[in-house]
């Protein structure tokens, strides 16, 4: 039996107690888990509808890359980039094949693959483009959320991410998300780079209007700007598709990645671009203790063989169909709009009814766990191995509380 000292209420408190309070948890305390389902403490079980912000796409504790993981800890986990190990060059070859790309710079997290991307982008511009020195720009969208180190935070809209953190670091125009006139407008002779999601994940599941981006690649390629997707959490099969940029036909310069590479098992992203972009970067001018460690780069080339199925993808899109068509049904029923691609969508609740961070209390206590965004707004990204009596069974939750 589960020591009493373990239960729910004091393990909360405890985790309150001895943490900086950087989060607002839903009061479950997960003790284990397997495919779409978690488990807590008291042996209480839960859909898991959020699937780590994208970093569990492939479910918790995939046989495959579990495997990948346990026999690789029984060889060799960590060297540094001080040497070459034996399962470097497989990863990065075969990740590069996956994006079409030259070139693979593995890192750790989603914001250090961002940061990684702004630095390659601004050499680029100096040494390619020819940009004055000091003088590179780069535009982003507002509503974006590309991370929380302290240069990322300086181009959020979001006060919560940017309040009280400054000095911020210039080099950066924010336009508005989905306007190509404003974006092109925006882009001048030092402009290195424009940086955007292909779909909003933060901002609730925003999908811009049909053809921005196949005109953001061109504004680009007319202009000499590199385009830089960030596709943390929008890729690797979250929309249906490897890349949620495939739906357009668009192919950025580089492609920024996160989150699911990790297979839900250990930190691990990734820039991706051809030898003429990431090819400016010299040793020394840019690194990582644990960036493409052997323990990752084992289980990240089982997701990347995952990936080159295709049937992660193929799911993602047909179950993306049942999830939306039972959430459109909700409209007019509590929900406002309904947005996204494939297994991920955004819900707008009436917010006379609740908010987001209720809703998602209140589905939890039936078992089903989401995570609100701003104001009524809650995400949806459930694992893609989840199955349709699942999604039929998460969204009769929504339902039920809707209805009160």
């Amino acid at each position: 039996m589960i020591d009493d000292m373990l239960r729910t209420p004091e393990a909360v408190r405890d985790a309150e107690r001895w943490t900086a309070h950087n989060y607002h948890p839903l009061p479950v305390v997960v003790a284990s888990a397997e495919g779409a389902w978690l488990t807590d403490v008291d042996g209480r079980r839960y859909l898991d509808c959020l699937a780590g912000y994208s970093a569990l796409n492939f479910g918790h504790r995939h046989p495959t890359l579990i495997a990948a993981a346990h026999a690789q800890l029984d060889r060799l986990t960590l060297t540094s980039r001080a040497f070459v190990h034996d399962r470097f060059a497989d990863f990065c070859r075969e990740l590069a094949e996956l994006c079409g790309k030259d070139l693979v710079l593995p890192m750790n997290t989603g914001a250090e693959a961002v940061e990684t991307g702004v630095k390659v982008a601004r050499k680029w511009g100096y040494r390619v483009k020819g940009v004055a020195p000091g003088q590179a720009n780069i535009v982003v969208a507002e509503g974006n959320f590309h991370g929380r180190t302290t240069t990322i935070v300086s181009f959020s809209t979001d006060a919560d991410a940017r309040a009280d953190f400054g000095p911020y670091t210039p080099g950066f125009t924010v336009v508005p998300y989905g306007d190509l006139a404003a974006l092109t407008a925006a882009i001048d002779e030092n402009t290195v780079a424009v940086l955007l999601e292909p779909i909003q994940g933060e901002q609730g599941v925003v999908v811009p209007p049909a053809g921005y981006l196949p005109g953001v690649r061109r504004v680009c390629t007319e202009r000499n700007v590199l385009f830089v997707a960030d596709e943390i959490q929008s890729g690797l099969g979250r929309t249906g598709a490897t890349f949620a940029c495939d739906h357009e036909g668009v192919t950025p310069d580089m492609y920024l990645l996160g989150k699911a590479l990790g297979g839900g098992i250990v930190p691990v992203s990734a820039v991706a671009a051809n030898a003429d972009v990431l090819g400016v970067l010299s040793p020394g001018q840019h690194g990582s203790t644990f960036g493409g460690n052997p323990l990752a780069c084992a289980v990240a080339t089982e997701v990347v063989r995952l990936l080159a199925t295709g049937d992660f993808q193929r799911r993602s899109a047909e179950l993306g169909v049942r999830l939306h068509a039972g959430l459109r049904s909700l409209v007019g029923r509590g929900l406002v709009a309904v947005r996204g691609r494939g297994l991920w969508a955004g819900l707008d609740i009436d917010p006379a009814l609740m908010s987001g961070r209720e809703a998602c209390e209140r589905l939890a206590e039936r078992g089903v766990l989401a995570k609100d965004t701003h104001g009524s707004t809650i995400r949806l990204a459930p694992p893609l191995v989840i199955t349709e009596e699942e999604i039929d069974h998460a969204v009769a939750q929504l339902a039920a509380v809707l209805a009160g």
